[in-house]
């Protein structure tokens, strides 16, 4: 048989949109960071953006700016509030990865398409039009009033869809904001895609593909 899900349900940065926090964290932060340490100082950027996201949701310049704070205190160097803002700023211009809109293109028309983010209303809308096909629902932390991974975000889209869990395939590159969660919600069927940034777990039960070009051929495209 042929699985077929209602909907197939995306993580977007991370997963579909090169995720850059990083990579502007290290370039603006390089003249206070010594080189051989940027590394775990983004880490620890990454771990306290995961912390801002777990209470009440507020807009997300306030979790970059936030866990930027913190992440400069923890490494007692100097902070700027302009570089938050240009990390910010620059969400909007991010893209996908070389892989996604070929993959997305194979499916796009014939399943469905969901996305369910972390993201400004505002933001998003840039990101999505990168990627080339249609979407049945974009939705947002900001529509939801909650982030990732609180089961808050993942409810919202279901009820909005007036679905069951069961009816999605969730994909994510994140097992810590959307794959735990999604399996917490009784979403079943799961994908990771293993780009290298989290590794796996599992005991979560999902399938593992290294890019969005092996998605089609999970639900038989």
């Amino acid at each position: 048989m042929v699985f077929r899900p209602k909907y197939i349900s995306f993580d977007c940065y991370g997963t579909l949109i090169y995720f850059q926090m990083a990579p502007w964290a290290r370039r603006l932060f390089a003249d206070r960071v010594a080189a051989e340490n940027l590394d775990r100082f983004c880490a620890d950027f990454s771990a306290f953006r995961l912390d801002e996201v777990l209470g009440d949701w507020k807009p997300y310049d306030e979790v970059v700016f936030n866990a930027l704070l913190r992440t400069a205190n923890k490494w007692k160097v100097p902070f700027r509030e302009a570089d938050a803002a240009e990390i910010y700023a620059a969400v909007p211009t991010w893209g996908p990865h070389p892989d996604t809109v070929a993959g997305l293109a194979r499916i796009a028309g014939k399943i469905p398409l969901v996305i369910l983010s972390n993201a400004m209303d505002h933001q998003l809308v840039h990101n999505v039009q990168k990627l080339e096909v249609p979407f049945h629902r974009v939705y947002t932390a900001q529509q939801a009033k909650a982030y990732k991974p609180r089961l808050r975000a993942f409810e919202y889209m279901v009820q909005q869809l007036d679905a069951k869990p069961e009816d999605f395939l969730h994909v994510s590159s994140s097992m810590r904001y959307d794959l735990m969660s999604a399996s917490d919600m009784g979403i079943r069927d799961k994908v990771f895609v293993n780009r290298g940034h989290e590794p796996g777990v599992p005991a979560y039960g999902y399938a593992e593909i290294p890019d969005i070009g092996g998605l089609a051929g999970l639900v038989g495209l």
